[in-house]
């Protein structure tokens, strides 16, 4: 029986082994935040983390495994700050409204760092590949839970039933992708705002009656975050 069990020093090393990994992950996706999951290497992080490249590389094995890591951090992170925490407001247009604010909360935060699913798209978008695939994999699972707040908004009699769902769930995503070009490429001042009023615009054009927020658009979150430099 003793044979089947790890040995004290590996049991020890298995979480120490953890926390270095995600030491790594962690200063890759703030380098891929800059410079692209393109710019990721195994050298670039071991120099970032003062690690030697073979104590890296034994983390994932490779550049290509590095990358797909980042992805899945940068993804539960997303989960962790725009997704979970709107699940605590009920079904309906509330929940679909605390998604937005979250996104735009972190979306001002990305303003001055960059996107993962933005830039990645834009590195990935013609090259087939784990790294694409798992991109593909996280912003389909995000817009799949966008579009499904929509159909419950719908269900709960918040949003007119005969709204197209998927044309909402797009142009709100539209929303997001026009205020990093806006307020991170080109620097437009007030790209926050307006991005918000948008959502209110696509809201208010199928609402039904006095749906829950509706009264309080000039007071959505998204307006009080930091102005574009």
């Amino acid at each position: 029986m003793a044979a089947s069990l790890a040995s004290p020093k590996t049991a020890r090393a298995a979480p120490k082994g953890q926390q270095t990994k995600a030491v790594i992950v962690d200063a890759a996706l703030a380098l891929a935040a800059q410079i692209g999951l393109e710019g990721l290497s195994i050298g670039a992080v071991a120099e970032l983390t003062k690690m030697s490249k073979s104590g890296v590389f034994a983390h994932f094995g490779s550049r290509e495994e590095l990358q797909i890591s980042v992805v899945r951090e940068y993804h539960a992170r997303f989960e962790q700050e725009v997704f979970f925490p709107a699940l605590k407001q009920p079904r309906g247009l509330l929940r679909l409204r605390a998604m937005f604010a979250n996104w735009m909360k972190r979306t001002s935060a990305e303003i001055d760092s960059g996107c993962i699913y933005i830039s990645g798209a834009s590195e990935f978008d013609d090259r087939p590949g784990p790294v694409r695939d798992a991109l593909v994999e996280s912003v389909s699972i995000w817009q799949a839970a966008v579009l499904r707040a929509i159909e419950q908004s719908q269900a709960e009699g918040h949003l007119r039933a005969d709204a197209d769902a998927r044309q909402l769930a797009f142009e709100i995503h539209g929303l997001i992708l026009a205020l990093h070009y806006e307020a991170r490429f080109l620097r437009v001042p007030g790209s926050i705002a307006r991005a918000s009023m948008g959502f209110d615009n696509i809201l208010a054009r199928v609402a039904v009656g006095e749906a829950p927020g509706h009264a309080a658009l000039d007071k959505t979150p998204a307006r009080r975050l930091k102005t574009v430099r």
